[in-house]
């Protein structure tokens, strides 16, 4: 099973975490993007939009992360406790998944790359947003330990990798309680965490060596 993907980046990092907790190991096939290797003829034909991650099961291949660990989950997962299959259960991991990639994750995007792609400053207002995003979160979480309640979905990894990038780059999320104990929890119970953890280490000399050229 080959996974395209860059360790800098958050989806792919969540991707991997769901393939850790359902015991699939990954063949990694690091893309450089800004070298764009996600653009050669061979890598168009696996997917045309040209994204990473992508997953390549025995000639099936699948993009967006969220669809992935969606797919790994159902397929090789030992039980859906993942991924509920409770409608309601499931509507809630969803919800938490599309507020990931909608709202927190691009409130994330909308600040930091504008400073590191196109050498923008800071923008505060970009900044307000995160924190208005972050503040979503704190009140999902009020009264539960996990994103979606009380055990672990594929959305706590999804959160999880955005989160440590905003973590990364300096942003306080102790300033939102309920983040703050889910992040601290996350760091024992979220299998591959420290993987993860590293994977953003070497994320901020990318990013540190995209800001000072």
């Amino acid at each position: 099973m080959d996974l395209y993907y860059m360790p800098a980046s958050a989806p792919c990092r969540s991707v991997e975490m769901t393939a850790k907790a359902v015991g699939v190991t990954l063949n990694k096939k690091p893309l450089n993007l800004m070298a764009g290797e996600h653009l050669t003829p061979e890598y168009l034909k696996i997917n045309p939009q040209h994204t990473i991650p992508t997953l390549v099961d025995n000639g099936f291949a699948i993009w967006e992360s969220r669809a992935i660990m969606g797919y790994l989950v159902e397929k090789y997962g030992k039980d859906d406790s993942l991924y509920p299959k409770d409608p309601q259960t499931r509507a809630v991991v969803n919800q938490r998944l599309y507020f990931d990639m909608g709202t927190l994750y691009k409130s994330f995007s909308d600040y930091f790359y504008p400073q590191y792609r196109l050498k923008q400053p800071a923008d505060p207002e970009k900044f307000k947003q995160m924190e208005v995003a972050l503040g979503f979160f704190d009140t999902f979480l009020d009264g539960q330990t996990y994103a979606a309640g009380n055990s672990i979905t594929i959305a706590d990894f999804a959160l999880v990798a955005t989160v440590s990038t905003l973590v990364l780059v300096g942003v306080d999320i102790t300033k939102f309680p309920n983040v703050n104990k889910w992040w601290e929890n996350a760091k024992e119970t979220v299998p591959g965490f420290d993987d993860n953890w590293a994977a953003c280490l070497e994320a901020k000399k990318l990013f540190d060596q995209m800001k000072n050229n």
